[in-house]
């Protein structure tokens, strides 16, 4: 278990942070927009979680909590370190096997879909986008420092679990909001 005994230590007073191995980096680096944007997508979670929402579909998301977690501890270890902990494959297949759970209940989809219907779908819609830019953060740092593959897989995967999830909690799609293309044209 971590033990954090002070929050505040003034070290990032010169606009850097450290890493699991022990190095300073930019706050404004890529590697750090990529944890800000995991940790803002699992605040947004946290959000949905505090609504009306079925006991499944909260334990799933309280796993998922966890895992990007474990992705943040991920992003915060460049390089092979022994012992790091890391995304693993067993948490994709389990985030694989949730959602697959929630699509059974669905229908096809026959139209793309606008963020809302619900406010739990709106935002788990919130949650996705926000995920979608911390998946793209992600992989413009595979581009210039190899990431854990199991890392890029899980947060591409979380975006479509939230995708599911959202029409999950809008009666089963049946208040999905359907797009019309150039309906306002006129």
């Amino acid at each position: 278990m971590v033990k954090i005994n002070a929050v505040t230590t003034r070290t990032g007073d010169d606009g850097t942070t450290g890493l699991v191995d022990g190095s300073r980096l930019d706050k404004s680096d890529p590697r750090m927009d990529a944890i800000g944007d995991v940790d803002e997508t699992n605040s947004m979670i946290g959000l949905v979680r505090i609504g009306n929402i079925a006991d499944d579909l909260d334990r799933s998301l309280a796993n998922i909590q966890n895992d990007l977690f474990d992705l943040g501890a991920d992003l915060a270890t460049p390089g092979e370190i022994e012992g790091a902990l890391r995304i693993v494959k067993a948490q994709v297949d389990r985030l694989e096997v949730d959602m697959s759970d929630l699509l059974e209940a669905l229908a096809p989809l026959d139209s793309f879909i606008l963020p809302g219907g619900t406010e739990a779908a709106a935002r788990l819609h919130l949650a996705r986008t926000i995920c979608r830019r911390a998946e793209r953060k992600c992989v413009e740092l595979d581009r210039a420092s190899s990431l854990n593959p199991h890392a890029l897989a899980y947060i591409n995967r979380l975006s479509d679990f939230l995708f599911v999830a959202a029409r999950w909690v809008n009666d089963l799609g049946r208040a999905d909001v359907k797009w019309v293309p150039g309906a306002n044209r006129d």
